[in-house]
């Protein structure tokens, strides 16, 4: 009870009287709720009672089917099922009621869920509160282990290979606040790379300072590092890059309590093997050196991409994998998105020779950090360059990619969408032509980059300085803002998460590590997002393939080719194929027309056809397959010939009307067409303005008789019978909550008339006319009341009065006043909280009610009823004051 609220939530589970997990259940029987209800039931209690989540640690939601678990701060989109009961994955792909109980509740477990797996990650604009997953659970703890272990033998912690996109960072900070318990303490140095340019990992860990607490600090320069490990014996989390120390190979400190975390240890760039130069001499690997400077060290590495096979460095000086978490099963969780990809290589009519010199150099660089080969490619790619930024080539580019999205993407979700470029001089052309082209693009576009001090004046006010990167970073992570589009040479490309991008264009040739790196940015999790699409200027596509090589083998067969036109293109015809058979009796060739009148009455004709009683299997199916279209769709649009696309915007018209009438809450025509005309306004360019019910007015009310006569004399009776029904449903939802005798009378007559309806015992014109005397009867009964002059409160008790018909001649009207507002006042004086539920108090309640209908000598055959509906109206009335 809060605030004259009273709710009862499905379970509390307590530990030492502090509520700290909230559940919530939803019946699997019956169809109109789901896990989904689960989930605004629980948003409900949040605001209505928010003292009950004080202590709340998370909550679970349930319909049996799907069971997740998620906190206070996050969205539907963010509760995650807990998919093993003991870390074992072989039977993952399914998750149920008694695997995440039997998982998160076992007490050890859940004391250790709470001592180390749950955060708040804070920062000057918000606060999030994160629950591990179960994935991150169980490798940690695996981690943890193997760490603590290898401080005794080989130093060698393992690797911990979890895909991009899946928490790894998180995952991080969780294995260092573990650790820091398990070590008693220990000092732990993070190994970063170089194109971790704007500290991605360290400002996680700081944002997270208070759950580890300690504030990570970060190493200035190898001096600084040294300083930092000799202060102290215990504790500290140090941040460094491998190249700070590449300077000497001195040790640094040679305590047996550091552990070395490498974030990415197997990128190219940390030089872990040991290589000869041309002169024959040997260069020692930036890992060896690490090695040399802290030699009692024990290391683990981190990585969002698989160790390659040939790579026997990372082996030497990490160990095997700790835990892997694959694309695979990170997709079935729902822990990530698919990448798709769309090659556009074509449209450039780029020379095929230039492409190969492009992927030769840069196999070059990617396999070696020799100065001699970088010398020997400056002027190849130098030549590369110039091709890649020729006028007439960034102007084919930037006209193709501005089709691309006004088209197919700037609807996607947020519209948000990154463009990859080849150099930083590419970059600005692209920038400035963008311009060019679309002059209003101004807060649309922005370029993210280094400087440098040689860099031309006028690059200046498009690049910015550090603040205004921030600024910018903040900007493209809000889903409100007018940035939508960014281009990058390097940064941004790993540790930068934006869960709505959905869209990557790349004009800059890139393989292996870096590559798959670079387009997890689009795989994040954001509502209904069904996958990230990149888009391929330069031909990537034997790059990517040869990246999986040293993936999983399910990780190659699902994901080794997701060329849009062998997947989402393929499923789109397919679900387009079933709509069509869902929907063979009814002609709605009509909405191939241009008329906005034509197309409406298309779409609610489609309504009508789904909403015959008969089809009500093939009305839900087609619900479900419709949705499946319209998500294919998202990701193969520019594939589409005009007559697909027209097609599926038609299907998807008739689902969301179908869905809106459907739904919860109060129907809004205005709102409806407004949604459909939005929706056809981005599938098929269509610039009407769709009126779906043009023989009904916009501003409506059940109450209104004109409107009552217009849908009844609407054509499509199929669809008036499910407005009316879903009118008359609301207003028996609104009795539900004031009035158990309008509730109950209203809902009988509904539920026989809508029963009889479904089994063909009454045409749709019968029904409309039962359906149409029950809001007559409404508004009737409305009309009485107003003329009686009692509140609402106090018509509810005189509805519960003179429910049996016979009251009324037993009594003048103004008698029935009196006992109802005595009744009324008499039970407002003497209810206390949580009076329903105190067996005392309600049988105290009883008394009094009891004593008043004596007093009034009300007849003794109808007393006990009355006593009966008195009682549950008063109940109902606690419940909502």
């Amino acid at each position: 009870v809060e605030e004259h609220s009273t709710r009862r939530a499905d379970i509390i589970i307590f530990v030492n009287g502090f509520p700290l997990v909230v559940v919530e259940l939803k019946s699997p029987s019956r169809e109109c709720t789901d896990v989904s209800e689960a989930y605004a039931q629980l948003r409900n209690y949040m605001i209505e009672i928010p003292s009950l989540f004080v202590y709340n640690a998370f909550c679970v939601m349930s319909d049996m089917a799907t069971s997740k678990a998620g906190t206070i701060t996050a969205g539907e989109d963010r509760f995650m099922e807990w998919k093993t009961a003991d870390g074992l994955r072989e039977d993952a792909k399914y998750a149920n009621f008694a695997v995440l109980f039997s998982g998160m509740f076992e007490k050890s477990r859940f004391i250790e869920l709470l001592r180390g797996f749950i955060c708040f990650s804070k920062d000057e604009r918000q606060s999030v509160k994160i629950l591990a997953a179960y994935h991150q659970f169980f490798a940690v703890r695996k981690a943890v282990e193997s760490v603590t272990e290898a401080t005794k033998t080989d130093g060698k912690g393992g690797v911990f290979w979890h895909t991009q996109g899946s928490g790894k960072s998180l995952s991080m900070v969780f294995f260092a606040k573990r650790l820091q318990e398990s070590l008693a303490s220990p000092t732990i140095v993070v190994l970063t790379d170089r194109n971790d340019l704007d500290g991605q990992l360290y400002r996680q860990f700081a944002r997270c300072a208070d759950f580890l607490r300690q504030v990570p600090v970060q190493a200035e320069s190898r001096a600084h590092l040294k300083e930092l490990l000799e202060g102290r014996e215990a504790n500290g989390i140090f941040f460094t890059t491998m190249q700070k120390f590449e300077e000497s190979e001195d040790a640094l400190s040679t305590r047996r309590n550091i552990v070395v975390v490498a974030d990415e240890a197997h990128r190219s760039q940390y030089g872990l093997s040991e290589k000869i130069d041309q002169k024959g001499r040997i260069k020692v690997g930036a890992a060896r050196r690490v090695r040399n400077s802290l030699p009692n060290a024990t290391y683990i590495g981190f990585t969002g991409t698989p160790i390659s096979q040939k790579d026997r460095s990372t082996r030497e000086v990490f160990g095997d994998y700790i835990d892997v978490y694959d694309m695979t099963q990170a997709v079935i969780d729902g822990a990530t998105r698919p990448v798709f990809y769309e090659s556009r290589v074509i449209n450039l009519e780029l020379d095929k020779q230039v492409l190969r010199s492009i992927d030769e150099e840069y196999e070059l660089l990617a396999s070696s950090a020799e100065e001699y080969a970088i010398e020997r490619s400056k002027h190849e790619l130098g030549r590369i360059d110039s091709i890649l930024g020729s006028d007439e080539t960034i102007d084919s580019l930037v006209r193709d990619i501005i089709s691309h999205y006004e088209n197919y993407r700037q609807y996607e979700q947020t519209g948000k969408a990154m463009i990859v470029a080849y150099s930083r001089p590419i970059a600005i052309k692209i920038y400035r032509k963008m311009l060019e082209l679309r002059p209003a693009w101004h807060e649309k576009l922005a370029v993210v980059m280094t400087s440098g001090n040689k860099d031309p004046e006028d690059w200046r006010s498009i690049i910015g300085n550090d603040a205004h990167k921030k600024e910018l970073e903040h900007l493209f992570k809000d889903n409100n803002s007018s940035l939508k589009i960014v281009i990058v040479v390097d940064m941004w490309l790993t540790g930068f998460d934006v869960p709505s991008l959905s869209t990557m264009y790349v004009y800059k040739p890139m393989s292996g590590h870096n590559l798959m790196q670079a387009i997890a940015r689009v795989n994040r999790v954001f509502g209904d997002k069904q996958g990230g699409l990149v888009v391929d200027y330069v031909g990537i596509a034997s790059a990517l393939k040869q990246a999986m090589n040293d993936y999983t083998i399910r990780d190659r067969k699902n994901y080794g080719d997701t060329d849009v036109s062998k997947t989402a293109y393929p499923e789109f015809l397919n679900k387009l194929q079933v709509c069509r058979d869902l929907m063979y009796a009814y002609d709605y060739v009509a909405f191939f027309e241009k008329s906005d009148l034509e197309r409406a009455k298309a779409i609610s004709g489609g309504v009508d056809y789904l909403q015959d009683p008969k089809r009500q299997e093939t009305k839900q199916l087609f619900i479900k397959e419709s949705l499946l279209l319209r998500q294919s769709m998202s990701l193969c649009q520019s594939l589409l010939s005009r007559l697909e696309r027209l097609e599926a915007a038609y299907f998807e018209s008739v689902r969301t009307l179908l869905t809106r009438v459907e739904g919860k809450g109060k129907i809004s025509f205005r709102e409806i067409n407004e949604r459909i005309s939005e929706l056809l306004k981005q599938t098929i360019k269509s610039d009407g303005v769709i009126n779906l019910f043009s023989d009904i007015k916009e501003e409506f009310s059940l109450f209104d008789p004109k409107f009552l006569e217009e849908i009844s004399n609407m054509k499509e009776k199929n669809f008036a019978v499910e407005l009316l029904r879903k009118l008359l449903a609301e207003q028996i939802h609104v009795y539900q909550r004031t009035n158990v005798v309008k509730s109950q009378k209203f809902s009988e007559i509904l539920s026989n008339a809508m029963s009889n309806y479904i089994k063909g015992l009454l045409s749709n014109e019968e029904v409309i006319e039962e359906l149409l005397k029950t809001a007559r009867a409404i508004i009737n009964g409305e009309e009485e009341s107003k003329g009686l002059n009692l509140t609402v409160e106090e018509l509810a008790f005189y509805d519960a009065i003179t429910k049996p018909a016979a009251v009324k001649d037993f009594y003048s009207n103004e008698q029935l006043i009196a006992i109802t507002r005595e009744l009324t006042e008499t039970l407002r004086l003497n209810k206390t909280i949580d009076w329903n539920m105190k067996e005392s108090a309600r049988a105290g309640m009883r008394r009094i009610v009891k004593r008043l209908l004596k007093k009034y000598k009300y007849p003794p055959e109808g007393q006990e009823a009355a006593l009966e509906t008195i009682m549950t109206q008063c109940e109902l009335w606690s419940d909502n004051h």
